[in-house]
């Protein structure tokens, strides 16, 4: 959020303006495309505008970087956002340009995405601006890695999946009209009932789903996508927050949209009459003059002291019965062991150790997956010392102490669920479960049980063992 953004702030944008330049300039003018690496993913991302503040455009559910550009309407948004920006956009993993046959992308793995193309764009710090799916990514983003976040754009977007889309609530006839009509601008209406009739739109819509997924991918990032609830993390959002939504959304209930703003701490929301669902189309000098008032006028963040976080705990099973019955030095043998081991695999799964916590260790993830996984790996890896372990896992927001050391409600209910554990089981709390979408992880449902420090009961899953760990 620059101050530098007012001069530009200050010219007016019709919505029904023209961009010579875009047609002028033609395809080979048009902004590179480029790679960013991702673990073994390559994410096709492009910068354009050279604005005094980035702006990163999470897209929803399928993009094409290019062929968007060919559509006049979204060229008019893109270059409005130029006109006080840098503006940084990508394709999701799966989708457009990016690499497709990738299963399945978990949350964790989109909000990697995410950070590798501002690393590869050179953006320390950008407003993430989300539209309808790209949201939530960007919403867990902006809560994990607060001091890469200086504001957040919301534009049709939604927490929770399934209370905000009524077609998920149908899943077997959203595919089949998919495996039936994909491919040929049929979707149209379901995002934009009010281009419908215009012939020519619908026939760059068509090319646009052709270009941006297949079939069968648009079918598993549905599936993905049907079970995205971030709802529990939105309090921990800091940066300042601007939601635009229209009030009749085809696609996504504006009921969610206020549910929101109300939950995130600093959040103006923008309501807007019609049902189109993508917005910027038709009044994208509508959106531009709120997104522009919005980076210049909101504060300079602070460097953020709390984060969220997934926190592990983990402890040996009757290791005081164990140690008496193995003697001093076996006893440490055995420790060293599993203590080797436990590190392995932190740093396989990117978890940091924060301390021992005698036979046990507390550790720290910045995605939820993750944390689980490396949980099943240290007990299934400990089995041949001739010993078990148990551990608990709970996403929230930490305070992060000068001598690296975390506190916070969020490290105390971690510890409790622990303390629930039988012998080799891994429990989680529900916040970590609606965090896993699209993980494959399977998790059996406990029940609400209490904790100690909470006024309401928490629901405890146990996470199944994973025979490939």
């Amino acid at each position: 959020m620059k101050s530098e953004a007012a001069n530009a702030a200050d010219r007016p944008i019709d919505q029904h303006t023209h961009w010579p330049q875009y047609h002028q300039r033609g395809r080979k003018m048009l902004p590179t495309t480029k790679y960013a690496q991702s673990g073994d993913i390559f994410i096709a991302y492009q910068t354009s505008g050279s604005g005094p503040i980035d702006i990163v455009l999470a897209p929803g559910f399928i993009s094409h970087l290019e062929h968007m550009w060919e559509d006049t309407r979204h060229a008019r948004f893109f270059h409005g956002l130029e006109s006080f920006a840098r503006l940084i956009r990508f394709d999701k993993r799966g989708t457009g340009l990016s690499d497709r046959s990738v299963g399945f992308p978990t949350l964790d793995e989109r909000i990697d995405d995410i950070r590798a193309v501002m690393d590869a764009a050179g953006s320390s710090r950008a407003v993430l601006l989300g539209m309808s799916e790209g949201g939530a990514m960007v919403q867990l983003f902006a809560a994990t890695y607060p001091e890469r976040v200086s504001g957040l754009v919301l534009i049709g977007s939604y927490s929770n999946a399934k209370t905000s889309i009524p077609s998920y609530k149908d899943p077997k006839l959203a595919e089949a009209q998919i495996l039936a009509s994909w491919g040929t601008g049929a979707s149209l209406p379901d995002f934009a009932p009010g281009l419908a009739n215009d012939l020519e739109f619908r026939d760059w819509w068509a090319r646009f789903e052709r270009l941006s997924a297949s079939p069968s991918a648009v079918i598993k990032l549905r599936q993905m996508n049907s079970e995205i609830d971030v709802t529990p993390i939105l309090p921990s959002i800091q940066a300042p927050t601007l939601i635009i939504h229209r009030v009749d959304d085809v696609r996504c209930s504006v009921k969610n949209a206020r549910d929101m703003a109300a939950a995130i701490r600093n959040a103006k929301m923008v309501e807007l009459p019609g049902k189109d669902h993508l917005v910027w189309l038709e009044e994208s000098g509508i959106v531009l003059a709120e997104i522009r008032k919005f980076v210049d006028t909101a504060p300079e963040p602070v460097e953020p002291d709390r984060v969220l976080t997934t926190v592990l705990f983990t402890d040996i099973v009757d290791s005081t019965q164990r140690a008496a019955a193995a003697g001093d030095t076996e006893w440490r043998s055995v420790m060293d062991a599993h203590f080797s081991l436990a590190r392995s695999q932190l740093r396989r799964f990117r978890g940091k150790e924060v301390k021992t916590l005698g036979d046990g260790i507390l550790a720290t993830f910045d995605g939820p997956a993750r944390a689980v996984r490396c949980a099943q790996a240290i007990a299934t890896g400990v089995r041949p010392l001739g010993i078990a372990i148990r551990a608990g896992l709970h996403t929230g927001e930490v305070e992060i102490r000068e001598d690296n050391d975390v506190t916070g409600i969020a490290v105390n209910i971690a510890s409790r669920v622990s303390q629930l554990a039988g012998s080799g089981e891994i429990l989680v709390s529900s916040t970590v479960k609606d965090l896993v979408a699209g993980s494959g992880l399977i998790f059996n449902d406990l029940g609400p049980r209490a904790i100690k420090g909470l006024e309401d009961n928490l629901r405890i899953f146990h996470a199944v063992p994973d025979i490939r760990s």
